[in-house]
């Protein structure tokens, strides 16, 4: 197994030609700071570069997959125009680099995906969903746009109508529901998720190498051509929407909430 040069937030463990990646923050839900999101644009990569491997299995840490940003990394960057621009380099990075990467990429999504984690789910190639996870993309409730997220994938995924539906109200979309509609692929009961993302990745790492990765790229062209089309303008909305002052006001809401014990709205 290759180095991996990553911060402690992101675990990576080898299981033969299968690499598991874990999102390692567990206290707060595997939200994402700037650590783990610079992690995350540096990852795929590494992944692409690593000979010995064929597959990456992408989960989560304790309770969650990934509860989305920080209240308080998106602060950070409401305020700081320097730390957005490069937190916007590594947005493109995420997206681009798990669409291009040559590795399969299976997510057992083991808790709640909301916000970034929900895209990963997306970016994707196979995903399994615990019964009692669920996806949110709240970006819009909170008055941000998602470069990286449900505007961008869903409409290949599901119907237009249905990805407006959820991008605009933020609504959880629960394992099942996911599951019928096609933004996850298998709902598995809690404890069985990661075995049975495990037991996919196995059946394709014993495919014929060459054969599975130029598939996949095959199959992500079509995301590719999206992401050329969308990402540019998208970058550009997430950037402005970081000054709205609907933003400023959510974020003052919600810290409020969380200094009070309340849940996150994700």
């Amino acid at each position: 197994m290759s180095e991996y040069d990553l911060p402690q937030e992101i675990l990576v463990e080898s299981d033969g030609p299968i690499r598991i990646v874990r999102l390692n923050r567990p206290e707060q839900l595997n939200a994402t700071n700037h650590v783990l999101h610079r992690g995350l644009a540096e990852l795929w990569p590494q992944l692409d570069a690593d000979r010995g491997a064929r597959v990456a299995v992408l989960t989560g840490i304790g309770r969650a997959f990934s509860a989305g940003g920080d209240f308080a990394y998106i602060e950070e960057l409401s305020n700081d125009a320097d730390l957005r621009r490069e937190s916007l380099t590594h947005g493109r990075m995420i997206v681009t680099g798990m669409a291009q990467c040559r590795l399969p990429i299976v997510a057992a999504v083991n808790g709640p995906a909301v916000g970034l984690g929900c895209s990963l789910v997306a970016l994707s190639d196979i995903s399994f969903i615990a019964q009692s996870a669920h996806l949110a993309d709240p970006h819009v409730l909170v008055g941000l746009v998602a470069a990286d997220g449900g505007p961008v994938t869903w409409p290949l995924m599901i119907s237009l109508q249905l990805a407006k539906e959820y991008a605009l109200t933020g609504d959880r979309i629960s394992a099942d529901r996911a599951a019928q509609i096609g933004l996850v692929n298998h709902v598995c009961p809690d404890g069985e998720v990661l075995d049975q993302a495990l037991a996919c990745a196995r059946r394709i790492a014993k495919l014929p190498q060459q054969a599975a990765e130029d598939t996949k790229r095959i199959l992500n062209l079509h995301l590719e051509r999206a992401l050329t089309a969308t990402l540019d303008f998208a970058l550009l909305a997430e950037d402005r929407s970081f000054t709205s002052p609907e933003l400023r006001a959510n974020i003052d809401r919600l810290q409020g909430r969380t200094e009070k014990g309340d849940p996150s709205p994700g």
